[in-house]
């Protein structure tokens, strides 16, 4: 009677509170990021109108030290996809990670919005330049033409097609651009809804 009566208790009891699982990230396959021309190889798209960045096949890993590596033939075979048919699946892809996160808005001296930031710790940043989204975005708040500036693979810039403010911003995204071991790109971006990145500037070196 006592064990029945100790069972009862037990089946009373309120269960403990169970922690949510979240369920691990799946690593990306599909990434096209910027690089100096220099670093060109077999899984590079060379971008119309620019003179020193290529566009480089790369995925997530996690045996690597920046936690994103080029793809090997061996891994890009498995795919089963052309360099084209990448780079299109790629752009969805930035499109989908460009959605999950927030700019940060800079403002100027006046109060009004001078440029926006996204940065972090991922060497995944850089790769939202190719998000067909991205100036759909920012059309409200800069108009229907961007300026896109990716120095490192950590930081992604975003202007008003204003050359004079970028100006104000070319010796930081110089600096930037030269003393990381993992540069991306040394050119500006003019983005536009339906249309291919063009290049507009250069912030290292002579102009493209």
């Amino acid at each position: 009677m006592r064990m029945l009566f100790c069972l009862l208790l037990l089946a009373a009891l309120p269960l403990p509170a169970q922690q949510p699982v979240t369920p691990e990230r799946k690593l990306e396959s599909l990434l096209l990021m910027p690089e100096p021309k220099a670093m060109r190889g077999a899984y590079s798209i060379i971008l119309p109108n620019s003179q020193k960045t290529v566009l480089t096949c790369f995925r997530e890993s996690t045996t690597s030290l920046t936690g994103v590596e080029v793809h090997s033939p061996e891994s890009f075979a498995r795919l089963g996809l052309s360099v084209e048919s990448f780079a299109a699946r790629a752009k969805t892809a930035a499109d989908k990670r460009l959605l999950q996160i927030k700019p940060e808005l800079i403002k100027g001296e006046d109060g009004r919005v001078a440029y926006a930031v996204y940065r972090g710790e991922s060497s995944l940043y850089a790769t939202l330049l190719v998000a067909p989204s991205l100036p759909k975005i920012f059309a409200e708040l800069f108009g229907q033409e961007i300026w896109v500036a990716a120095p490192d693979r950590h930081a992604l810039y975003v202007f008003p097609a204003n050359a004079e403010l970028l100006q104000e911003f070319a010796d930081d995204l110089a600096e930037r651009y030269t003393s990381d071991p993992y540069a991306a790109s040394c050119e500006v971006f003019a983005l536009k809804a339906g249309s291919e990145p063009r290049v507009v500037a250069s912030f290292a070196g002579e102009e493209p």
